[in-house]
């Protein structure tokens, strides 16, 4: 098998682990309604800026990344 193919499969097996931690972990985790997200209501508008959420899923991202490298 070729690296574009097990980097492939690799991406997909990835894609689904984050999905159902989003699933399953979205009862218990709040991503996406964290303190210091910003939420502006007016009339029948609503822009929702995820500041906050954005900041923890960079630094969990950017550890896993050091952790990757740390192995390799």
């Amino acid at each position: 098998m070729n690296s574009v193919a097990k980097m492939l499969i690799v991406i997909g097996i990835v894609l689904i682990v984050i999905g159902l931690v989003w699933q399953v972990g979205g009862k218990y985790l709040n991503l996406g309604k964290l303190p210091g997200d910003i939420v502006i209501e007016k009339g029948n508008t609503r822009i929702y800026f995820p500041i906050v959420t954005c900041i923890v899923i960079s630094i969990v991202l950017s550890l896993l990344s050091y952790l990757f490298r740390l192995f390799r």
